[in-house]
This record gives structure tokens, C-alpha cells and sequence, in this order.
């Protein structure tokens, strides 16, 4: 066998490796959500039976009646579409900006800004949840939007500016010039030239954001203790009673709260690849 066959074997069988490590890892990330989509359809009756079922034999809609009637879910699930919206459009309008200057104007200081950037993005949450508290407390933000939107942004925003940042880095210059030649300002270029190559990446930092704090917990339970303002993190966490743990209403509400995540990555996929693929090699 020759050299290159020997060398075409090779990658055909790492390639087989890498496949079958992605199918179990699909596997093992499925599962769980299967279980709990076909958990959530199943009577009161099945869900107590020992063994478990695989299918429920009599599916019912009563869970998901349940969870967006009484135990008050459309109520969580307005609240964090609010807090959650809020804080995307928030941190793409702030990374725009912060990514424009730190990747294409010449600031001195950029490489200590981007590391720093990045120890924020890495700062555990709960390291930080108990000062935030009392300076909310001390503002008087606790139990309100704002409570949880400007965290969010807080702590979601360096990883967007990493994301445009490297973005923009591969956007030519000579657009940049030939807005500049037609007299238009920085922010117009900024926004009729540099915006639309930048849409992958926006979509990229949008979809992340968007899905981290829509399950975002720990902060969520800290500053929201109210029931006019918990999310749908917090309120599966609460539907359990003194004496009962009602595992159908729980798995209905977490499938209904999976949706819109499960559709914003399919919906936007090919966006999230390109712009995680776009400067990727760049520092």
C-alpha cells in the first residue's frame, strides 16, 4: 500500500471516530429531552407506574393545560420573553459598537481591554450574586425588569463584543473608504456598510444571549422573589407543593420553555455556523 493510501485510510478512519463520538454525543444530549417531551404527554396514572412506560398509552394535554393556566406559566413566560428580548437587543446594540471600535479604530490599550473582556465572560455568577443583590436592593431594583436586564447585559456582553469583534475583523477596509470618499459619517457607515456584513455574527451573539438568559437561574431566583416578575426558570422550580411533586405539569412546563429556544436554533443555524466560523482565527 502506498504512502497516500495509507495516509487516505488513516483520515477515513479517524473520521469514522470523530462520527461516532458526535452520534453518542447526540444521543446522550437527546435522550433526556425525548424522555422528558413523552413524560410530559402521559396521565397521572402512567407516570406513577413501576416500570415506566416507554410511549403513554392514553396521551393527554392536561399538563400543559395545567402549567399554562393555574400554576400561572404564561406569566413566567411573558416575563422572560421581556427580560430576555431586552437584554439581546441591549447587548447587540452595545457589542455592535464596542466590537467597531476595538477591531477596526486604532485605540491604544485593545489587547488588556479584550482579556479583561474575556475574565469578565468566565466570572462565575454566584461569585457575584450577593453584592449585585444589595446594590440592586440599594437602587431599588429588586422585583422589576431592570433587575435582571442589566445583569444580563453585564454579563453577556463581552462575549458578543469577542464575537463582532473577530467579525469585523475580516470586513474589508476599502468599504470603510468608499463610504468615507462619499462623505458619510462614521455611525452611517458604521450602520449601512458594516451592519449588514456583520448579520452572522449578530445572529451568532443574538441566539447566544438569547438562549443563556432565557435559562438563566440563580440571579433570576435572587432578584425576582415576586410572582408578577419570576421567569420560567424559577416558576418550573416552584411548581412542586408541600405534599406532592407534580413531575407532569413540571415536564409539560420545561418542554414549553425549550420550544422557543429549540426553534431560534433552527430557524437561525446556518447564521450561528457562519458567525462562529467568521474570524474565528483572528486574536
Amino acid at each position: 500500500m502506498s504512502r497516500s493510501r495509507r495516509q487516505v485510510t488513516g483520515v477515513r478512519r479517524w473520521l469514522n471516530v470523530v462520527n461516532i463520538g458526535a452520534f453518542v454525543l447526540v444521543l446522550a444530549v437527546s435522550l433526556p429531552l425525548l424522555w422528558m417531551a413523552v413524560t410530559s404527554f402521559k396521565s397521572e396514572g402512567e407516570l406513577g407506574a413501576s416500570p415506566p412506560s416507554v410511549l403513554p398509552k392514553d396521551p393527554t394535554w392536561a399538563h400543559y393545560a395545567r402549567a399554562l393556566t393555574s400554576a400561572g406559566f404564561d406569566r413566567y413566560l411573558l416575563n422572560s420573553a421581556v427580560v430576555c428580548l431586552s437584554a439581546t437587543a441591549i447587548v447587540l446594540g452595545l457589542g455592535l459598537f464596542s466590537g467597531y471600535a476595538l477591531g477596526r479604530l486604532p485605540l491604544r490599550g485593545r489587547g488588556p481591554i479584550m482579556v479583561a473582556l474575556l475574565m469578565i465572560s468566565v466570572f462565575p455568577t454566584i461569585a457575584v450574586v450577593t453584592p449585585l443583590y444589595l446594590v440592586e436592593r440599594r437602587l431599588d431594583l429588586l422585583n422589576s425588569y431592570w433587575g435582571l436586564i442589566i445583569p444580563y447585559v453585564a454579563f453577556h456582553l463581552p462575549f458578543a463584543v469577542w464575537i463582532l469583534r473577530n467579525s469585523l475583523l475580516d470586513i474589508p477596509h476599502e468599504l470603510e473608504e468608499s463610504a468615507t470618499v462619499d462623505g458619510a459619517s462614521p455611525v452611517r457607515t458604521l450602520l449601512s456598510v458594516i451592519l449588514p456584513q456583520a448579520r452572522p455574527a449578530l445572529f451568532t451573539a443574538g441566539v447566544f444571549t438569547f438562549t443563556a438568559t432565557w435559562t438563566e437561574f440563580l440571579m433570576a431566583l435572587t432578584f425576582n422573589s415576586a410572582d408578577d416578575f419570576r421567569t420560567v426558570p424559577v416558576g418550573i422550580a416552584l411548581f412542586s407543593g408541600v405534599y406532592e411533586i407534580p413531575f407532569g405539569t413540571i415536564f409539560a412546563g420545561a418542554m414549553a420553555a425549550t420550544v422557543p429556544i429549540v426553534l431560534l436554533v433552527l430557524i437561525f443555524r446556518r447564521s450561528v455556523l457562519s458567525g462562529l466560523t467568521d474570524g474565528a482565527v483572528k486574536g
